[in-house]
């Protein structure tokens, strides 16, 4: 076990450029309190984790909050990374600039790799202004008007900032920005204002909701946002206006990994009981094979979490 926690502390943070650089065991708690006090934020919402995760991980697994689908991924927020990689070498990869397009992009590459190409030593990623406004609307709709309206609304200038469609019917966004802007799609929209929504939306992301702590066996599944429901008999909660749904059970791998296959997504296995099934989707050949090339030349000896994502 390597233990990065020791090795965390914010190394240059310049509020004016919206630019921040971290030591990878850094809590992301951290991070957070030092981006509110200036009134910014890390905009792709990482999970916390009960305040137990580090920027590292964060960007190791290259998970992203419900404000994914608006304002980027974990991956569209780094500029620039130090890496640790097999050999030992202390390795330099991007800035801290936007407009860093120097050499292969190795920096995004280490976003959800799983720590298998190294170790992120350092990490420079883009923040963003804390929105002045926001407000959360409810409705109580079914699973296939709820994806065709979020899909709907996607296609308009809103100010969205979230979108969640939970067991039980009820359709939940979110508003995020200028005053003047969130309260003009406020009224066009309609629906009943959720007051206290803060909670909901940290439970989602932080998945500390009853849906996510009840289940046993827990699918994350990727694919395209206008996809109609899924025919399984379990909870789901659908997220990023489409694009990402959560079944809690234990449907058939093979049967549900084809049909997520076939319209262009892939499912992983977020959290199960008993591990029968690969966690994650398994990879054509030809993706398989890249895979293959590029840990044999940033791990050669195969040292950083070993068959982590793949059984190479």
């Amino acid at each position: 076990m390597l233990d990065l926690s020791g090795y965390h502390g914010i190394v240059d943070y310049e509020p004016t450029e919206l630019v921040i650089t971290v030591r990878g065991g850094t809590p992301l708690s951290e991070v957070e309190a030092a981006l509110a006090a200036a009134g910014q934020l890390l905009a792709f919402e990482p999970p916390r984790y009960g305040g137990e995760g580090s920027i590292g991980g964060a960007m190791a697994t290259g998970l992203s909050g419900p404000r994914r689908a608006y304002a980027g991924a974990a991956r569209d927020f780094i500029l620039g990374a130090r890496v640790l990689d097999g050999n030992g070498s202390d390795l330099g990869f991007g800035g801290q600039v936007i407009k860093n397009v120097a050499g292969f992009d190795v920096s995004r590459l280490m976003v959800g790799a799983m720590g298998t190409l190294g170790v992120l030593l350092e990490v420079s990623l883009k923040t963003l202004p804390q929105p002045p406004a926001t407000v959360t609307l409810r409705y109580a709709m079914r699973e296939a008007d709820a994806i065709r309206t979020m899909n709907e609304w996607a296609g308009k200038p809103l100010p969205l900032s979230a979108t969640c469609h939970a067991p039980g019917g009820l359709l939940t966004v979110r508003l995020s920005g200028a005053e003047s802007a969130v309260r003009a799609a406020s009224a066009k929209l309609g629906g009943e204002q959720v007051s206290g929504a803060e909670a909901f939306w940290n439970g989602l992301r932080d998945q500390t909701a009853d849906f996510f702590r009840i289940a046993k066996t827990l699918w994350r599944i990727s694919l395209p946002a206008t996809t109609p429901p899924l025919d399984f008999p379990y909870p789901q909660v659908i997220e990023w206006g489409g694009a990402l749904r959560w079944i809690a059970g234990d449907p058939d791998a093979a049967h549900l990994r084809t049909q997520v296959a076939a319209v262009g997504g892939h499912a992983t296995l977020y959290r199960a009981a008993r591990k029968s099934v690969p966690v994650f989707q398994p990879l054509p050949p030809g993706i398989a094979t890249l895979h293959k090339r590029l840990k044999n030349a940033l791990d050669p000896q195969g040292i950083f979490n070993p068959g982590r994502l793949y059984d190479f």
